[in-house]
């Protein structure tokens, strides 16, 4: 694991915690190119079920790049994609992507489908799991407790 995995990672848990104070699923993603962030994302699904912070992130990046293509970038999120982000991960030829913890309910990167690394999809992307996991677990778990006691 490198020092910067961790670095960028934190980046990702704080956007979660955005989202966590919103009332939103505390799931945070950034867009990683030459090494500084490019651009952000945390969950909305309140308002919108599309508004995952990887997508979010996604279409930020592009827009600052001004190119759908982000080859060179890396995905940093706090929760393996689903199969919608792992789709846009793939679309956007992102080269890696890094979480968190995984998703077992619709995790993408490996636990119930392995879309970024699909070869027979046009492109595929590096992955690494278990960056910071205690911490995205933890803000996650905290999230669904209290949600469940205001039941």
């Amino acid at each position: 694991m490198s020092p910067d995995d961790n670095f960028f990672m934190s980046a990702a848990i704080d956007e979660a915690k955005k989202a966590f104070s919103r009332g939103d699923v505390p799931v945070g993603a950034l867009i990683v190119y030459e090494n500084k962030i490019l651009s952000y994302g945390s969950d909305k699904k309140i308002s919108d079920p599309t508004e995952h912070a990887e997508i979010i992130a996604i279409r930020s990046g592009a827009e600052k790049l001004k190119r759908w293509n982000l080859s060179g970038c890396v995905l940093y999120v706090t929760l393996e994609p689903c199969p919608m982000c792992a789709g846009a991960c793939v679309n956007a030829r992102i080269s890696r992507v890094v979480y968190g913890a995984k998703n077992f309910k619709s995790g993408a990167a490996g636990t119930l489908y392995n879309i970024l690394n699909d070869s027979r999809l046009n492109h595929t992307c590096e992955v690494k799991s278990g960056v910071m996991k205690s911490e995205c677990l933890n803000l996650l778990q905290n999230y669904f407790f209290i949600r469940r006691q205001r039941q």
